[in-house]
């Protein structure tokens, strides 16, 4: 199982499926071998069986059933943190670098659904980053200076943003972005990586990746091994280290809606505003006749530091509502989970320490045009080829610059070890109503509890598996989320979503 055992289902998980693959039930060796089915893992698995190379695909749950089927799936070249800031921290040829590779992934999946014939409703639009409500206006100067400084000329003043509910808004404006629907592009991925002889495998949980002897051993739960020349870890969150590439980023939940709406409601394009955590939203079609979808995103948080999903979600819907009062009413609510680097870029490429294990990490909120940067990226790495992006993406890079960020980012790990001292959210497993989840004290140890709606206890350890953090109870999603490094964990303690690998300790009561 993986995060698609999570409660809330996407617009996307109800418009489309990726098929089915079988567990792994023997030993395999190829020459590459990826874990994690999602958008960067199948990217990669694409990029190399299109190569020639023999791949074998690992998922912990169903294909596709990650976050990438919780994304919200806006194409964008267009930086969502500024390039401007990124010119400050990384300076102006990895800015460049990293804006060449966000637009070459844009026409990768251009030009992948056009070859292997996927219809992923796939269209090229414009993006809208509008001025929002109290903001400094000299935001999008410094932003449109820094897109002419690292040569991008598809961006330009709109002076007065589209969107409606906005008119009034200053906007720059970003030609050539796109959209598209995330899981009929993986579905298609996937005929792709089996036709040229790829092997696919769900329900399978790697618990070890192991470089020995000049290649790479991945053994999973099952007993069963893979040996690879290449192994290629892209778990959202990388399952294979223990802390290294955890200090570098931090987890947070973010979250969407979905709703339909008339035909001309919008500009069929992307938009996003300057708040921080912003709003964005786009159009998809629908092919039942009941008019576009409308999807609005947003009201972030650090994942397991908030529990007010119907605030969060009344938040979005009245956002929309002002912009877009023709919306009808919502249909779909979801949430997912974001990595966030600290300084700024995703960490793709080769494992600190290794030599033939690869990762993909800290996709912020460019998680779909990322991941098929890492396709790109990854299956030259992993053939010994040079790339272009290396540099921008490399993950044992410093990230001295990014102090303050850091800093603050892994505080959260601090304060969430003073909870071991701290008393429980409740004080007797008679407080928990069914339905309810939360973190008690039993014979002095942290206890996550949950009543399901039949009044049954599920008891587990409250101590994450992976590095010790006390876990925090996720009532929109019926699961236990970790502040520090952003693992999930479901009712019964198995774990749903990286970096843990395995669940949560089982607890006697009174023990």
């Amino acid at each position: 199982m993986n995060s698609s055992s999570e409660t809330s289902r996407s617009l996307w998980m109800a418009t489309a499926t990726v098929r089915t693959a079988p567990t792994l039930d023997a030993s395999l060796q190829v020459d590459a071998v990826i874990v994690g089915a999602g958008i960067a893992g199948l990217s990669v698995a694409y990029e190399l069986s299109r190569a020639g190379r023999r791949v074998a695909v690992l998922d912990r749950g169903p294909l596709g059933g990650g976050m990438t089927a919780r994304t919200t799936a806006h194409l964008a070249s267009a930086f969502d943190d500024y390039f401007y800031e990124y010119v400050r921290l990384r300076g102006e040829r990895e800015a460049r670098a990293y804006f060449q590779s966000q637009s070459a992934a844009i026409s990768r999946i251009e030009s992948i659904q056009q070859d292997e014939g996927i219809d992923c409703d796939f269209a090229r639009v414009d993006g809208y980053l509008s001025l929002a409500p109290g903001c400094d206006p000299r935001i999008l100067e410094r932003e449109f200076a820094a897109c002419q400084q690292i040569g991008f000329v598809e961006a330009e003043w709109a002076h007065r943003s589209p969107l409606p509910g906005g008119e009034g808004m200053p906007a720059l404006r970003f030609r050539n972005q796109g959209r598209f629907h995330p899981l009929k592009y993986l579905d298609g991925l996937v005929g792709a990586i089996e036709a040229r002889g790829g092997r696919l495998f769900a329900e399978t949980a790697v618990v070890g990746v192991e470089e020995k002897g000049g290649e790479v051993v991945v053994s999973t739960t099952s007993g069963h091994t893979v040996r690879a020349g290449a192994a290629i870890v892209a778990t959202n969150s990388p399952v294979n280290d223990w802390l290294a590439m955890h200090t570098k980023q931090a987890p947070y939940r973010t979250y969407a809606i979905a709703a339909r709406a008339q035909d001309g409601v919008m500009e069929d394009a992307l938009f996003w505003d300057t708040l921080d955590p912003y709003h964005y939203v786009r159009l998809h079609p629908s092919s039942d006749g009941g008019g576009p979808w409308v999807i609005v995103g947003g009201e972030d948080h650090k994942t397991g530091e908030a529990n007010d999903f119907e605030a969060r979600f009344g938040a979005l819907e009245a956002w929309m509502r002002r912009h877009l009062p023709g919306a009808r009413a919502v249909e779909h609510r979801w949430s997912g989970q974001v990595m966030e680097p600290v300084d700024l870029a995703p960490f793709i490429g080769l494992n600190p320490g290794d030599k033939h294990v690869f990762i993909a990490t800290g996709d912020s909120g460019e998680g779909i045009t990322t991941g098929v940067v890492a396709g790109m990226l990854l299956s030259d790495l992993a053939q010994g080829k040079p790339n272009d992006w290396e540099q921008a993406y490399r993950p044992g890079r410093k990230t001295l610059r990014a102090l303050g960020a850091f800093l603050s980012e892994n505080a959260t790990v601090a304060t969430n070890f003073t909870e071991y001292v701290r008393p429980g959210a409740i004080s007797s497993l008679d407080d928990l109503k069914p339905g309810e989840g939360a973190v008690l004290r039993d014979s002095g140890k942290k206890v996550a509890a949950y009543r399901d709606a039949g009044g049954s206890l599920h008891l587990r350890s409250a101590v994450c598996s992976h590095a010790g953090c006390i876990v925090h109870w996720n009532a929109l999603e019926t699961c236990w989320d970790c502040p520090c490094h952003g693992s999930h964990f479901d009712v019964d303690g198995q774990p749903l979503h990286g970096p843990a690998i395995y669940p949560l300790a089982e607890h006697k009561q009174g023990r």
